[in-house]
């Protein structure tokens, strides 16, 4: 099961529809609708984080969920997840160069992992006022995309089943959007059969 994490964002279903693509089985939250504890009860195979207003410590359980979950349940975060993954293991939110509100920007990846068969330099949308700051990501966070003039648009933990995209891939200017989300979901497990496509320990109270 794949559990999403709702941070109050209006983009959320349109990640959960990306999810449904590929799985019947998910379940939606609201990030201050359920405990570390019942979390483990259900016992998901994968959590995702959605994007969201405010700052990281405004994300209700999102941050808890990355530090105390994360290290054994692969969790993506998106924009205000990626945000609290950052934070969590040390990165500085800060202002971003820019406003990038429904703006769209070129991303330079590794092409591997989440970046799988994903075309290189593809168009991203990106909703956000904030970024992690590149001097102070910690060595146990690997920045895995970024934009032509050097803004972190991705992080994932050297050591745990972790990673962040600050951009919006559920967007429709998001080229390769669908395609992340299905290998993020194919990653280490097969979720469903409806497609035929093939440390360090975090911070305590940082926020």
């Amino acid at each position: 099961m794949i559990l999403i994490i709702d941070n109050y964002d209006s983009f959320t279903y349109n990640l959960v529809h990306l999810v449904a693509m590929h799985t019947d089985d998910y379940k939606v939250v609201r990030n201050d609708a359920i405990t570390l504890e019942e979390i483990k009860a259900l016992a998901p195979e994968k959590i995702l984080i959605s994007p969201g207003p405010g700052r990281p410590e405004d994300a209700g359980i999102s941050e808890a969920i990355i530090r105390e979950i994360g290290p054994k349940t692969p969790v993506l975060g998106v924009c205000l997840g990626h945000q609290a993954i950052g934070q969590v293991f040390g990165a500085t939110v800060t202002y971003a160069p820019s406003l990038m509100h429904g703006k769209t920007s070129i991303i330079e990846h590794q092409s591997k992992g989440l970046y799988r068969n994903v075309a290189q330099h593809f168009t991203a949308t990106r909703y956000h006022s904030l970024v992690l700051q590149p001097e102070s990501i910690p060595d146990v966070l690997e920045v895995t995309c970024q934009t032509p003039d050097g803004v972190v648009m991705g992080v994932r933990h050297r050591e745990f089943p972790i990673e962040g995209i600050q951009f919006h891939p559920e967007s429709i200017l998001t080229t390769e959007g669908p395609k992340l989300i299905e290998n993020w979901i194919k990653q280490g497990s097969i979720v469903s059969d409806r497609t035929s496509t093939d440390s360090q320990t975090p911070k305590e109270g940082s926020n």
